[in-house]
């Protein structure tokens, strides 16, 4: 081969390697870009994936505590109605109890009213026999 032919060989390989380096620099550019735009689009799916998880989680706990709530409110409805009920047994017992008592031990009632010069009293007494009311009137000392 002549010098010539060498040289040109020579120029054709640095001219070669100088194009696939210049090639191989464009692809990693571009590979890198892509990338970068893969990650940044990574990161806006993850972030909205966030977004809606945090909204169905918030749903959940909003209809988890109205649940809570209502069920608490039912509870505490059933136990007032038990309760009511067995107020009024117990206020039919008391009133069936203490006719009982009135009327086999007798009963003192009385009622009173003040004025600005007299007591007024009014007793009943009731015994087996029958009723014994006392009616009396009190002068009140007034001091001056």
């Amino acid at each position: 081969m002549s010098q010539e032919n060498q040289r040109a060989m020579s120029t054709l390989k640095i001219q070669a390697w100088w194009r696939g380096t210049l090639v191989r620099r464009a692809l990693l550019h571009a590979a890198l870009r892509a990338w970068v735009i893969q990650c940044w689009w990574r990161a806006i799916v993850a972030k909205l994936l966030e977004k809606r998880r945090n909204v169905i989680l918030k749903t959940f706990l909003k209809e988890e505590q109205a649940a809570v709530r209502l069920q608490s409110c039912v509870r505490m409805w059933r136990a007032r109605q038990h309760y009511l009920q067995v107020l009024s047994a117990v206020r039919v017992i008391q009133a069936f109890w203490r006719a009982h008592t009135c009327m086999s031990r007798g009963c003192i009632r009385g009622y009173y009213r003040v004025t600005t010069k007299e007591l007024h009293l009014e007793l009943e007494i009731l015994l087996g026999s029958g009723p014994c009311v006392m009616k009396e009137c009190i002068p009140l000392p007034i001091k001056q």
